[in-house]
């Protein structure tokens, strides 16, 4: 009978596998994943697609999304984003 010591060198503890990513903890988290993922958001206004996302109702970030792909066709779209969020 073999007694199971766990990993016995570095290769072994390496090839364990990770846990996964978390999920998000609130829905309005996964929706400000979607937009900085789908709009291409740059790292520094990551943290206020967040903040608007928390703060206003899905249905009107949905609207101002769909609207943002609809209206600019081209260049910096998470700008025209921004610009519908304000109003």
């Amino acid at each position: 009978m073999r007694i199971n010591k766990g990993p016995e060198n570095i290769k072994d503890i390496l090839a364990t596998k990770k846990p996964g990513k978390k999920p998000p903890a609130y829905p309005w988290q996964d929706l400000a994943l979607k937009i900085i993922k789908e709009l291409n958001i740059p790292n520094f206004k990551r943290g206020a697609v967040f903040k608007v996302c928390k703060e206003n109702p899905k249905h009107f970030i949905e609207g101002c999304l769909s609207d943002t792909k609809d209206l600019c066709k081209t260049g910096e779209r998470w700008k025209y984003f921004f610009k519908l969020i304000s109003k």
